[in-house]
């Protein structure tokens, strides 16, 4: 059974799939499963995906239930999750290991955001200081988790949006999340498409909403509404 297998939901990824899969190699190269789960790609991810992974399933669109075909289909003791426009740290496999020897039944890295705005530094400070301080992971943070606490926590619920938070506050529940140092580079172009202020806004927003009940396929719609509004 391979130590860790790094699951990577996509759809209609091409432009930067590789740039996701590429750093991924030497860790295949010491025995990590990478496992690709397209949601219904119309583009070429899936041709890209093949010489880069060891496994390319195709699975119902929905990042939540992508990650949880992936899962199903994994053979390692720990499951690390990875949005395709995140990009690991090339010691990512190791750090985990050591976190996993040394107790750690699931956890997070920092991240940084790659962008132009200079606020994207202080939003990923504030992402990683809230983690620590609250014991929540993002999925831009590469959530990781030991195969028998994921299964334990019920894997991710299959809803649109703040599948994420729902799982951390089940792992939480579990044990604490190990907070790796090591950062992880996620793309900025969610917030500078719409305005990084108004997205930290809307996402406050729409965390609050959830926190208190309500319905997270209401959240998607708004937040689908609200990113894409002039």
């Amino acid at each position: 059974m391979n130590a860790l297998s790094i699951i990577v939901p996509v759809l209609d990824e091409a432009a930067g799939l590789e740039a996701c899969l590429a750093p991924l190699q030497p860790m295949r190269a010491r025995g990590v499963e990478v496992i690709v789960v397209d949601g219904g790609s119309r583009d070429t991810t899936r041709s890209l995906a093949v010489p880069l992974a060891d496994l390319v399933l195709q699975d119902a669109r929905g990042r939540a239930r992508q990650m949880n075909a992936g899962a199903n289909a994994a053979h390692g003791k720990t499951f690390a999750f990875l949005h395709a426009d995140t990009i690991l740290p090339a010691q990512a496999d190791l750090a985990i290991a050591r976190a996993v020897e040394s107790g750690a039944r699931w956890g997070r890295f920092d991240v940084s955001i790659a962008g132009s705005d200079p606020l994207l530094a202080v939003v990923a400070a504030m992402m990683n200081a809230r983690s620590r301080l609250t014991g929540v992971a993002t999925g831009d943070q590469a959530i990781f988790a030991r195969r028998d606490d994921f299964l334990a926590a019920g894997g991710f619920d299959e809803i649109p949006l703040m599948e994420d938070i729902a799982l951390s506050k089940r792992l939480k529940a579990i044990a604490k999340p190990a907070c790796l140092r090591e950062r992880v580079v996620t793309s900025g172009r969610r917030w500078e498409r719409r305005g990084t202020l108004r997205t930290i806004v809307l996402m406050w927003r729409l965390r609050l909403a959830y926190a208190l009940g309500a319905d997270p396929r209401r959240l998607a719609r708004r937040y689908d509404v609200e990113r894409t509004s002039s």
